[in-house]
């Protein structure tokens, strides 16, 4: 337990910051995980939907620091190539 008031500022702090961190964590990866569905369902035009927001979200995740900006491209990269490679084999 924390003993000065500096310390127990910080935990106080830290509580906050590590469950707002967590809802974000969270709402990134449900929307990676519906354009996966998307795309195991064959439906390219709600995966690309889905896509864009998912983008939206891992830009956001990754200015913020929630996740390493570089994880967030590299997820970034890896979904539009699925997405890219399902609406080609679509067509």
């Amino acid at each position: 337990m924390p003993n000065s008031r500096s310390a127990k500022k910080r935990l106080r702090q830290n509580i906050v910051q590590r469950t707002r961190n967590r809802s974000i964590k969270s709402a990134v990866r449900t929307q990676v995980k519906k354009v996966h569905t998307a795309l195991a369902e064959g439906n390219i035009e709600l995966a690309q939907s889905e896509f864009r927001t998912a983008q939206k979200q891992l830009d956001r995740a990754g200015a913020k620091r929630v996740i390493h900006p570089n994880a967030a491209a590299r997820l970034k990269s890896r979904l539009s190539t699925r997405v890219k490679s399902a609406a080609i084999a679509a067509k």
